[in-house]
């Protein structure tokens, strides 16, 4: 009993804040927009199935918190269910001025906007906290200067030595070692082009960093990079570095940037049989997680907040019907042919989109729970 209370209090609790703030900013982009647009909006929900707690806004809409805390959606007059799938018997049977604010309505172009409005709104996110955190509290950075090289290893395979200064990694600015490490740990066997000062002379060198398993200090299993180099560090080799506002705009401009590429090579690399399937995560894994950082303290909790949300902003945008990215499909292909699909063409598209999604519901649950439970995988 006490461990139930003790997983509750250390694992859901801080999962269900961090996501309850990532899936109000998506929708709240999604029901922004769609006012602006002079959409009628039926119900804005944070989680699914039987209400809570609720209540009606003056120009007509629901606001509900629902009893399963996993997601949210808003709801606009005329779709059937969450997932904005049109009920035609609304739509046709709609008086003339509610036809005219009906999200089926509304031109192509303003349906693409209250779509993509979801993902941007969680772009916005991480770019205000990850700005707002460098501003608070700076970097602290250690000179990427190269200390030793490991015999045998890819550094040494390309002529890497002692006392350069690393630049810049696959175009990505090394203002410290601990960025150069981080731009290799996230590349395992995937070719990397790093720039080095050598005497005052630039060096561009290509490699392939090593795929190494490290374990974290909450002994959670990890695939890195690595190419084989490393630095003694002094006490005074480490300063806090303060960048001024308009430089942090570019700094956390650069660091969404890693992120959207990284995570699209990750996923890339399971299109290549490439991909190591024990990192990918589902909700008990996320808890997990969330569990874990905010042992470390809010400052830390934010920052996965920040991360996630770009994350979960970026899978939305998959071109896979059920999800904002289907949709956009969808919207797009109305653009080229100047027409919307067929609706039957549309229903088979969000079977199949839903079929998928249980799927990789279904499979990340199953690989945070029995595979690491039985050692399957690690």
């Amino acid at each position: 009993m006490l461990e139930c209370i003790y997983w509750l209090l250390s694992c859901v609790v801080p999962f269900l804040a961090v996501l309850t703030v990532i899936v109000f900013v998506h929708e709240m982009g999604h029901y922004l927009v769609a006012r602006w647009n002079g959409v009628a909006i039926q119900t804005f929900s944070i989680g699914f199935g039987r209400e809570v707690f609720g209540w009606n806004d003056k120009l007509g809409t629901r606001w509900r918190l629902s009893a399963i805390p996993l997601g949210g959606y808003v709801r606009f007059v005329g779709d059937m269910d969450a997932a904005s799938t049109s009920d035609n018997a609304v739509i046709d049977n709609a008086d003339p001025e509610l036809a005219l604010r009906l999200f089926a309505n509304k031109n192509v172009w303003q349906r693409i906007s209250v779509v993509l409005a979801g993902p941007i709104a969680n772009v916005i996110l991480t770019f205000v906290i990850l700005y707002a955190l460098l501003l608070s509290y700076g970097r602290y950075i250690i000179p990427p200067v190269v200390g030793e090289i490991v015999a045998g290893s890819p550094a040494e395979a390309v002529g890497m030595m002692p006392g350069d200064i690393i630049v810049s990694v696959d175009g990505y600015a090394v203002r410290g070692f601990e960025d150069f490490q981080r731009l290799i740990a996230t590349s395992p066997e995937r070719e990397v082009s790093i720039m080095l000062d050598r005497n005052g002379q630039p060096e561009t060198m290509v490699l392939v960093p090593e795929a190494t398993e490290v374990v974290d200090r909450f002994d959670n299993k990890q695939r890195i990079g690595r190419v084989g180099i490393s630095r003694d560090i002094e006490k005074t080799d480490v300063t806090l570095y303060q960048p001024g506002p308009i430089e942090a705009i570019g700094m956390t401009s650069e660091e969404i940037r890693f992120i959207v590429q990284r995570t699209g090579a990750f996923l890339g690399d399971f299109f290549v049989g490439r991909g190591d399937i024990e990192q990918l995560g589902g909700p008990v894994k996320v808890a997990k997680v969330s569990g874990e950082v905010a042992t470390l303290g809010v400052v830390a909790l934010i920052n996965l907040i920040a991360l996630l949300s770009l994350n979960i902003g970026i899978f939305n945008l998959l071109p896979i019907p059920m999800l904002d990215g289907g949709h956009l499909m969808y919207y797009l292909i109305e653009v080229v042919r100047g027409r919307p699909l067929s609706i039957k063409i549309q229903e088979i598209g969000f079977r199949i989109g839903f079929a998928l999604v249980l799927s990789l519901m279904v499979f990340t649950l199953f690989n945070d729970t029995i595979f690491a439970h039985f050692g399957i995988l690690r």
